[in-house]
């Protein structure tokens, strides 16, 4: 590593995410040896949204958007929230330890590829001069495992469909098989999901960094050892490889192979709404429970949050209250800077203030077909993350219950840590901890009958309540009807996610 920046290297400004960018893919059924360049060369196919994988192995070249990336970042991986239920603060500087990776050492740059795709965008993410001149081995190291991690997580589910992921730590997709998913001993995939449209379970390793073949071998013998144990039922196997290297593009080989075997129980009753995107639980709240539960699972972090951010922090977003009206172009988000209906509404809502209408009452917001979602600013990032009123109802019911497990559960309240872990290992220690949040998982999945009615009472008490109620404040927060022309924002059915275009937010009067 050169003790400076070369000077022939310019000194360029941040990257700005006004752009969407293509991600190379390449699919295969077993790991090969790393393409040489052909990410660059090769002629890519069409990229035609699916719930899955497409007809045939090749390269294709989707494009994204940075929002899109984000969300991935902000849900993937294991779920902390056990830890935080006493300091729910503390979940802001999780969201950072996501995110800030990507800000730090992902750059953009124009591509023109040998055989151009129709709508691409000609612009892919690379690796920006800090990563490759100033950041040592171990920061490569974590940055790989958040890439891998969050790229992972945007592939299967924003490109192929894949429902919720879930971390295979604490068990597995099948309860009767879920004691050996659990044994320390075996080397095993990274995640799990059920696959709405397959109808069958996906096992997941996700790596990331400069991705070699040994590397990716070694992935798939984690994914071999896990299919072994699901032998039984009907499964795929899925290894992502997020390779990029500094001058390069950011490309993803997916290896990817289906199991024979038992058609697996499906997680919930099939879904009677056929515009609903396979891959967002979020578009099957109205009538799955346990798509309730998983979405609430999912946006905890962002919940902890918003509960504990101060009041002069928060504002609400209005968005249509009609959720069909969002038109995805493609992955699970939708952008709202071109979204006619969005536009419109807030125009309207920005006539009726200069009347003297600047907090209408949450009932006349709906009867304008209005909905507000509450947001805020992650601090340490340019990134704003929300959620609708049902939605955060049911993540403060399922705190309240995560909780009371917590606290009747012994081995489990934080006054048991230190007599549990004295006298023991680093390592000792760190699967006592690993035992305790498999404890809580268990207590969690025991409790999903009764979870079921009280988060479905939460979600539709959540949709008549005022923000006061449900963040236990004296007033509303303040209806943001000005907009910023520096922020990218994007919805989904229940949740706002938002980034600003440049690296420093531009100041609001």
């Amino acid at each position: 590593m050169s003790p400076m920046i070369p000077e022939k290297v310019p000194d360029e400004a941040p990257l700005t995410y006004a752009d969407s960018f293509d991600v190379p893919v390449l699919f295969r059924d077993e790991p090969a040896d790393k393409p040489k360049r052909q990410w660059r060369t090769a002629k890519h196919k069409e990229w035609k949204p699916s719930d899955g994988f497409p007809a045939t192995n090749g390269w294709y070249a989707p494009t994204t958007t940075w929002r899109e990336i984000i969300k991935a970042a902000t849900e993937v991986g294991r779920d902390v929230t056990p830890h935080l239920q006493n300091q729910p603060r503390y979940a802001r500087g999780e969201l950072i330890a996501r995110v800030a990776p990507l800000y730090a050492y992902l750059g953009a740059h124009p591509v023109k590829p040998r055989h151009p795709v129709p709508g691409a965008k000609e612009r892919r993410l690379t690796l920006n001069p800090v990563y490759e001149h100033g950041t040592e081995r171990t920061a490569k190291n974590a940055a790989a495992y958040r890439l891998g991690m969050t790229m992972t997580e945007w592939a299967c589910r924003s490109l192929l469909g894949l429902g919720q992921t879930e971390h295979l730590e604490l068990g597995g997709p099948i309860p009767a098989l879920r004691g050996t998913f659990k044994d320390p001993k075996r080397k095993l995939p990274d995640l799990w999901g059920w696959h709405k449209a397959e109808e069958m379970y996906w096992l997941i390793e996700a790596k990331g960094g400069s991705v070699g073949v040994g590397t990716l071998r070694k992935g798939w013998a984690q994914l071999e050892a896990g299919s072994k144990i699901l032998s039984p039922y009907a499964h795929r196997t899925v290894l992502v490889g997020a390779s990029v290297r500094p001058g390069d593009d950011l490309f993803l080989t997916i290896d990817h192979n289906l199991r024979p075997g038992e058609p697996p129980l499906p997680l919930s009753e099939p879904d009677a709404d056929a515009d609903a995107i396979p891959g967002n639980l979020e578009d099957r709240l109205g009538s799955d429970d346990d798509a309730l539960i998983g979405a609430a699972r999912a946006q905890m972090l962002v919940y902890l949050a918003l509960r504990s951010a101060p009041s002069s922090q928060l504002r609400t977003v209005p968005v249509p209250a009609d959720r069909t009206s969002r038109h995805r172009r493609y992955g699970l988000t939708t952008p709202l800077e071109k979204d006619d209906h969005t536009l419109a509404m807030r125009a309207d809502l920005r006539g009726a203030a200069l009347h003297g209408e600047s907090r209408p009452p949450r009932a006349q917001l709906r009867s304008w077909g209005v909905d507000d979602f509450l947001a805020c600013r992650i601090p340490g990032t340019e990134v704003q993350l929300g959620m609708s009123r049902k939605l955060f109802a049911v993540c403060a019911r399922l705190h309240d219950e995560d909780l009371a497990i917590a606290r009747r559960t012994p081995g489990l309240r934080a006054e048991d840590q230190p007599a549990l872990n004295q006298g023991l290992s680093d390592e000792a220690q760190e699967v006592q901890r690993l035992t305790q949040r498999r404890i809580f998982r268990e207590q969690q999945e025991e409790m999903r009958p009764l979870l079921r009615d009280l988060l479905r009472n939460a979600y539709e008490q959540g949709g008549a309540s005022d923000w006061r109620d449900l963040l236990h404040r004296p007033e509303e927060p303040e209806l943001d009807l000005e907009g910023n022309e520096d922020l990218l924002e994007a919805a989904t059915p229940e949740t706002y996610l938002a980034v600003n275009r440049y690296d420093v937010p531009a100041v609001r009067a």
